[in-house]
């Protein structure tokens, strides 16, 4: 099926004007992924239209607050699995049902620690040293001894 789409610029050429030669669900229907051609130039590329949640504010460990950012979310996990060969589909992934497990929450604010929490919880399962690098910024280890009792807790949970 053949579907046009206006106002979306071709990163080629910024066209105004596209059609959509394919579309998949990802993320079990959270968020569709579009191969489009660009009636402009007949360029290729690829759009992710995702459902935007309801805002949700992010409480600072000083108590400042601010709007969530996926962007935030993303970086983060993404420096701690830095030259790990994890695929990134795989991370991709895990940032949805990060997200979706934030917002399933209900609450209108949520704690970062809550998020640092969850985040350590879906590293620890995908990769062991992502994980350590992640909670090596977010648990600021006082010295060596408490790194070696974190690897030596995560070794034991294997």
């Amino acid at each position: 099926m053949l579907c046009y789409s206006l106002l979306m610029r071709c990163p080629y050429c910024h066209f105004n004007d596209s059609k959509v030669i394919d579309s998949r669900e990802l993320s079990e229907g959270l968020s569709i992924r579009r191969r489009r051609e660009c009636l402009g130039c007949g360029q290729r590329y690829t759009t992710y239209e995702r459902l935007e949640p309801v805002s949700l504010t992010v409480v600072k460990k000083d108590g400042r607050r601010e709007e969530y950012d996926r962007r935030k979310l993303s970086e983060g996990i993404r420096k701690a699995c830095t030259k790990r060969a994890i695929p990134t589909e795989a991370l991709n992934k895990m940032i949805e049902d990060i997200e979706s497990e934030l917002f399933a929450l209900g609450e209108a604010e949520v704690p970062s620690n809550a998020i640092g929490e969850i985040v350590m919880r879906h590293l620890r399962e995908l990769d062991q040293v992502a994980y350590i690098r992640f909670a090596s910024v977010y648990r600021p280890f006082g010295d060596l001894e408490s790194m070696r009792r974190e690897m030596e807790l995560l070794r034991k949970t294997e």
